[in-house]
């Protein structure tokens, strides 16, 4: 049986239905979900300012309509998706199917034969792992994963290296391009996204900083990595 409850503090008030399986008090302490909804709630707020396209008749968060939830280790929140009525006064909406996932980490691992001084024998490491969602049994991709308790972007990343490629790499030596390529938020009337790369914002919350780690390696090392079977079963 399906209940619902009203968000505190909105205006107008938001109305969030919820499933069975998903109570008031466990979709309000989910991370994804607070950070999601913050992020929404302050773009919102930046129609206020006269020159926001929007200002003559802005839009609103008016309703929540949890659809499924799955959960990772019985009764941790895994994923989330919802459908969020947002809408002016007028009528008009914006499409609001959510994925709610949460961000991930991708990192870029570059190699140079160490014992040669050309910048052109470059190589990148990647991983070959099934991701049915792609339909796949032997996706090639770059090392990455979900953040969850690393602490940091870096954290993460560097947690994710020696998952996937087993090399152990100090957060402190990763190099976060994303955050290099992306503008500081200036001013009270900006959105306040991630500074990472949004890959499907049509449809889902997920954003991915991409970190860089380079180094010079012997050659015979290389080749020992190349095909390593690594990581771990989820």
């Amino acid at each position: 049986m399906s209940s619902s409850f009203t968000l505190p503090r909105t205006n107008p008030p938001v109305t969030v239905t919820l499933i069975q399986d998903l109570s008031q008090d466990q979709l309000l302490s989910f991370t994804v979900f607070k950070t999601w909804l913050n992020t929404l709630q302050n773009s919102l707020s930046t129609q206020q300012v006269p020159n926001h396209p929007f200002h003559a008749s802005p839009y609103k968060l008016r309703r929540i309509d949890i659809q499924t939830v799955d959960f990772f280790g019985g009764s941790r929140i895994g994923f989330v998706k919802l459908k969020a009525e947002v809408s002016s006064d007028d009528g008009q909406k914006l499409p609001g199917s959510v994925f709610l996932r949460g961000g991930s980490v991708g990192m870029m691992v570059r190699t140079l034969d160490k014992f040669f001084g050309s910048e052109t024998d470059k190589h990148v490491i990647l991983t070959v792992q099934p991701r049915v969602p792609a339909g796949s049994l032997a996706l090639v991709e770059l090392p990455a994963g979900m953040i969850d308790d690393a602490g940091t972007f870096a954290g993460a990343a560097a947690k994710e290296i020696t998952e996937e490629t087993g090399l152990e790499i100090p957060s402190d030596n990763l190099i976060n391009m994303t955050e290099m390529a992306l503008p500081e938020s200036n001013g009270a009337n900006t959105e306040r996204l991630q500074r990472a790369m949004y890959p499907s914002a049509g449809g889902s919350d997920e954003f991915i900083p991409i970190f860089l780690w380079q180094k010079r390696v012997p050659r015979d090392t290389l080749k020992e990595w190349q095909g390593k079977l690594t990581g771990k079963q989820a």
